[in-house]
């Protein structure tokens, strides 16, 4: 064994051999992988092995299709068979809401460049899938490229690819202990001896919390139980194969919460039951391994019941085994991917439950991080940074448990969840419900969405379709436009950046200058590669003193990039997350009630747009800054936590005389659109440079040396192949949501970042990026954006339909 190498990887399943494979295959061969028992031993033995591409994040469909089209080259490489079965699938429907789930789907795949997949009808599906009770079913989604595949073999065929490649393997040897040397190097402490590696990758698959416990983490996973039947032989499976010379397809019943497929000459049966129960809840014990756990087919016979009765071929057969082995998830279900912040070169690969749908691209995304500094795609999905403190055990198991039960359920793009709710709340929280907020959670932070009117129950209908929260988002918007609005503003991340270098830092950091004492600037932030990774209002408090406001959402994913290129001295950061809180106002009123509250100027004159300062605001110590996201006229005032309370009751008090509304999310999102905002996570992602994403304004390419300068030159001198747009659409009662393809005479040419309905002018409103040869085609009419599977009619505007000039906003 060796005593020193490159990376020693953690855990033998199938993302930890894809992980050696691809260190391998992009230049890294001193590695190896350490695993306490067999390969294949934790939870990749006995799955199911099903994979297919779509998934709800385009970008994670991406590389679930990259991992698909990956099994032949390990085939070829290794030697060795990864019992491949591309069957086909199809995605069953049983109600109207599921074949607009089903529309979704596949207007999603149209720019994925998944032509192949196509909707059809209950008797078309019934052709392809015999099995099925067709009166059961509105329609369907066909994909050729769904099937099956041996776990086991798949798993060798990574591990042997990576070994051709010059990896080392080590079995039967169980990592003990992880001690990090000053230098950021790692002492790998296994039973057999010691293993000094620079970087470390936590792939322990069903001991990933073990793993993480070395190291003083807690990472957001559970495993549960998962049960899957297996059939004695069906006669109508020897006939379905006799008449059509292949195997059945796989299929999904979505209403039936069930997954299919042939197995032999009998089917498998699968299914993710509503009653499901967490595995080892606290510890994995270590001598798990090769074990099934328990069946309990009363606890599925609910889900079996469906089935039967939706194929009735079942009802007839024998079972001839039921499989009940552990797999583990993260609250959300996808991977948790990434450098782990504030740990020098350890690396998560872990919660992927759909490991042979996804491991190909985690292998790839993680080795492409390690070695290039960047994952090369859009992994925000996957990015372990996006959970914090707050996805405790007791969190991680509650909401870990609702994502279970809702496996195939649909989830509504105006649906909130209830597990794991209300966790982390400010002070005016029960203010703001007793007014009839409806909340949502972002990082477990409670913030209001919409407000219903007295009266009126504070619940929203969830649909993909306008909800009846539409008109009290309406009356919101017109509040904001003709006289004030107050928002709750404390679930924006807040950063404090201070010392002798922190300009210079930040300089170096972010695209912009920064600004002067009393002043704030937007500034982007750009990867190596001059990719979009931040967008920030940074403002100047005191010389060497910074605050940073930006997505709240991004907080640990930003921490983490600030902290690893933090200097040694003369700079720190820190994150204030709610420490510091606030409230906005915004709308044409909103200086006259500042007027009467500030203890400061806050006139046009005295307090200029994009100003900062520190004032009073009635007896509460504030900074103030001009400056909301709504496009208006607006202040935004950020207090410690101890003031909120009084601060709302200030406002709300003194507001009574300017007609003040209380509004949310919802509203807030409506009015920024009508300005073509876009935001972090939508429009700017790691895939989108400043030039493409209308960001250049804000990047200052003569300010000397930043991070993503080289990229960014180079972007604006070729020009972007593509420019975010923003598009006026002949909607009816539903707008987009996002990720809907952009046709161009009969041709998909783009695709929506985000978009809704601009209430206060009446609009149906969409963000997305098209090629820069067709951005410049005002009112051409030949543009159309697919909602819910029709094309409807929209056109580009030239500029922002509200206030185009900023005159409100700066006034």
């Amino acid at each position: 064994m060796k005593t020193h190498t490159q990376v020693v990887v953690i855990g033998g399943g199938v993302v930890g051999c894809s992980v050696l494979y691809h260190l391998t295959k992009l230049g890294w061969k001193d590695v190896v992988l350490v695993e306490r028992s067999e390969l294949t031993s934790g939870s990749t033995w006995h799955a199911a092995g099903g994979f297919h591409t779509l998934n709800g994040d385009p970008n994670v469909a991406k590389l679930q299709s990259y991992t698909i089209d990956l099994y032949k080259e390990i085939e070829e490489k290794s030697g060795q068979s990864c019992g491949l079965h591309l069957t086909g699938g199809v995605m069953l429907a049983g109600t109207r809401e599921r074949m607009d789930f089903l529309r979704l789907a596949q207007a999603k795949g149209r720019y994925l460049g998944m032509d192949d997949l196509q909707l059809i009808t209950a008797d078309e599906a019934a052709a392809i899938f015999p099995l099925m009770d067709k009166k059961h079913f509105e329609g369907a989604l066909y994909d050729p490229i769904e099937g099956h595949l041996d776990p086991s073999g798949t798993t060798h065929a990574y591990a042997k690819a990576a070994k051709v490649n010059g990896a080392e393997i080590y079995l039967r040897n169980k990592v003990e202990e992880l001690v990090q040397r000053p230098d950021g190097s790692w002492d790998v402490i296994t039973e057999k001896g010691t293993i000094h590696a620079e970087h470390v990758v936590n792939a322990g698959g069903l001991w990933a919390r073990e793993v993480g416990r070395m190291v003083g983490i807690e990472l957001p996973v559970l495993a549960m139980e998962h049960m899957y039947l297996l059939t004695e032989d069906m006669p109508e499976v020897a006939a379905i194969n006799k008449d059509t010379g292949k195997e059945v397809p796989h299929c999904i019943d979505f209403e039936g919460e069930l997954y299919l497929r042939q197995e032999r000459g009998g089917m498998l049966m699968g299914t993710y039951e509503r009653a499901g129960v967490p595995w080892s809840e606290k510890t994995t014990p270590w001598d798990f391994g090769h074990e099934l756990l328990q069946p309990d087919i009363d606890r599925i016979a609910p889900s079996l019941e469906v089935g039967f009765k939706h194929f009735p071929a079942f009802a007839q057969a024998g079972i001839k085994q039921i499989i009940n082995g552990p797999f583990t998830f993260a609250p959300d279900g996808n991977p948790l991917v990434g450098p782990v912040r504030g740990l020098q070169n350890y690396w998560s690969a872990c919660g992927v439950m759909a490991g042979f749908s996804q491991g190909g691209g985690v292998g790839l995304a993680l080795a492409n991080w390690m070695i290039n500094g960047d994952p090369g795609f859009d992994v925000w999905g996957m990015d372990v940074a996006r959970y914090g403190d707050w996805t405790t055990m007791a969190y991680t198991n509650a909401k870990v448990r609702e994502n279970y039960s809702r496996r195939f359920r649909i989830a509504f793009p105006n649906e909130t969840l209830p597990a794991g709710r209300p966790l982390r709340m400010t002070s005016i929280y029960d203010r703001l419900k007793e007014k009839g907020a409806v909340f949502a959670d972002s990082c477990g932070i409670e913030s209001a969405m919409w407000f219903a009117p007295d009266g009126t129950e504070a619940v929203e209908q969830v649909s993909f379709h306008r909800s009846n929260a539409f008109d009290a988002v309406a009356a919101e918007c017109r509040a904001v436009r003709e006289k004030v609005g107050l928002f709750e503003i404390s679930g924006f991340a807040k950063y404090e950046v201070t010392g002798l270098e922190a300009e210079g830092w930040l300089n170096h950091m972010l695209a912009n200058t920064m600004p002067a004492i009393g002043r704030m600037v937007l500034a982007p932030m750009l990867n190596r590669e001059g990719k979009l990774i931040g967008d920030f209002t940074v403002a100047k408090v005191a010389q060497g003193h910074f605050l940073i406001f930006g997505t709240g959402v991004a907080e640990d994913y930003h921490m983490r990039w600030f902290e690893e290129h933090l200097p040694e001295t003369g700079v720190q950061i820190r994150c204030l997350g709610l420490d510091l809180v606030g409230l906005s106002l915004s709308g044409p009123k909103s200086r006259d009630l500042m007027t009467t509250v500030a203890g400061g100027d806050v006139s046009a004159e005295a307090f200029k747009f994009m100003d900062f300062a520190k004032m009073d605001v009635g007896m509460i110590p504030a900074y103030v800054g001009r400056v909301s996201f709504t496009g208006d006229l607006g202040f935004e005032i950020w207090v410690k936590a101890d003031y909120l309370t009084a601060l709302y009751d200030l406002l709300t008090a003194k507001g009574e005389d300017f007609g003040l509304t209380l509004f949310g999310s919802r509203a807030l999102r409506s009015l920024s659109l009508e300005k073509a905002f876009g935001s972090w996570a939508t429009e700017y992602r790691p895939i989108y440079g400043p030039y493409e994403a209308a960001m250049g304004r804000f990047v200052n390419l003569n300010k000397g040396d930043f991070i993503g300068r080289d990229a960014a030159v180079r972007e604006k001198e070729e020009g972007p192949t593509r420019k975010l747009v923003l598009m006026d659409v002949a909607a009816t009662d539903a707008d987009v949501l996002g990720d809907e393809p952009i046709w161009h005479r009969g041709e998909v040419i783009g695709w929506v970042t985000s978009g809704g309905y601009a209430h206060y002018l009446k609009k149906s409103l969409a963000l997305g990026y098209v090629p820069t040869a067709l951005s410049g085609e005002y009112g051409a009419g030949e543009f159309s954006i697919e909602i819910l599977g029709r094309e409807c009619s929209a056109t580009i505007l030239p500029e922002a339909p509200f206030d185009p000039k900023g005159e409100r906003m700066r006034g």
